[in-house]
């Protein structure tokens, strides 16, 4: 098969196009932008090889979008590119209704052009995958409720929404033109070349850097926690057996508060990594005041893609987190330059409300 994967220099995008590229029958055209979260380096291990390519494109650009999947005869196209952190879209919901919605709009025309330009066996494998998330479901009670497939949707952030947005856009791309879609909502994703501005690696580098280790409200809100390994082979099955029209939830079936998987990783690293003076890398953690409209819970129903797919995660919450963990005790080489660049400010504030308009 022949694949586009739209943000493939990103978190979940870099570990499909490395999990696909490892396949030599594949072929993998990587499209990203290189925005502050993409990184090449993440892709070091398969930049090498004669069945990998990299595109600096912004998915906005419809023309070049339609260029890349004529002259790369793709077969399907995994559309992962997407702004995603909740703090970000706060303080700048812009950037977020311009790369979520507008691109998706754009990547789906280009997508319809080009398939309607196919015949045969061609026009028959070719599939538009979006790769969604759980938040577009809005929250849940703490003691009840879990996220079908069916679930209304109920956004409460300005990501959210505008993801969405998007997911009603394939939809309708569906419906109306008879484009060969298929979407995917997952939860929380964790491992290997997290952008350190998010929860886990955070938590990971800060406790490194002995600094304090934020932790909003209470600690009580609930997510179900997948690692991105197993969402990366789950997101090929979808893309390469799903049926055109339908949506598949992918979770980790691993819900923890936010407090329980802070001090998961300060025990882990104190065994692994011991402060130097005494006490736990728990001392660290700083309750601090909540994200504005922050979700109480998300729970995955995942029994469609097991039943349909035969999809089910491999890694536990416990053995994916110490994976994680080893993972960035090892790997400073990466992280290192992001963390010097990045800083430590706080976002999400509301300090900045209507910068961008």
């Amino acid at each position: 098969m022949r694949f586009l994967i739209t943000g493939g220099a990103g978190f979940i995008g870099s570990a499909v196009c490395r999990l696909l590229a490892a396949d030599p029958k594949n072929f993998v055209l990587n499209v990203d932008k290189l925005t502050y979260a993409g990184n090449l380096a993440s892709l070091r291990s398969v930049d090498n090889q004669p069945n990998y390519v990299f595109a600096q494109a912004d998915i906005c650009d419809g023309p070049v979008i339609a260029s890349l999947l004529r002259q790369h005869d793709i077969d399907i196209i995994m559309h992962l590119a997407a702004e995603s952190h909740v703090d970000r879209s706060i303080d700048g919901p812009g950037a977020f209704i311009e790369t979520n919605i507008i691109g998706t709009f754009q990547m789906l025309n280009a997508a319809r052009g080009y398939y309607e330009s196919l015949t045969g066996d061609k026009r028959e494998r070719f599939r538009f995958h979006h790769i969604s998330t759980d938040e577009v479901f809005g929250d849940l009670p703490f003691d009840s409720g879990i996220f079908t497939e069916e679930t209304p949707y109920a956004p409460s952030s300005p990501y959210s929404a505008s993801k969405a947005s998007s997911d009603h856009l394939v939809r309708a791309w569906h419906e109306t033109y008879g484009l060969p879609v298929v979407l995917s909502n997952c939860s929380n994703n964790y491992g290997p070349f997290h952008f350190p501005e998010k929860l886990i690696p955070l938590v990971i580098l800060n406790a490194l850097d002995e600094r304090e280790l934020p932790v909003y409200g209470k600690g009580e809100n609930v997510r179900d926690w997948l690692y991105v390994v197993d969402h990366a082979a789950a997101l090929h099955l979808v893309a390469t057996k799903g049926v055109p029209g339908q949506s598949y939830n992918i979770g980790g079936n691993a819900e923890r508060r936010n407090i329980d998987v802070v001090t998961s990783i300060c025990a882990i690293l104190d065994r692994k990594r011991p402060r130097a003076g005494c006490g736990s890398y728990s001392d660290l953690i700083q309750m601090v005041t909540d994200r504005p409209g922050h979700d109480r819970r998300y729970a995955i129903d995942a029994s469609k893609i097991r039943r349909d797919l035969g999809w089910s995660p491999s890694q536990t919450f416990e053995t994916g987190l110490e994976a994680t963990v080893d993972w960035y005790l090892a790997n400073d080489w990466w992280w290192g330059p992001i963390r010097k660049k990045q800083g430590y400010e706080r976002l999400g504030t509301l300090k900045t409300a209507g910068a961008d308009g």
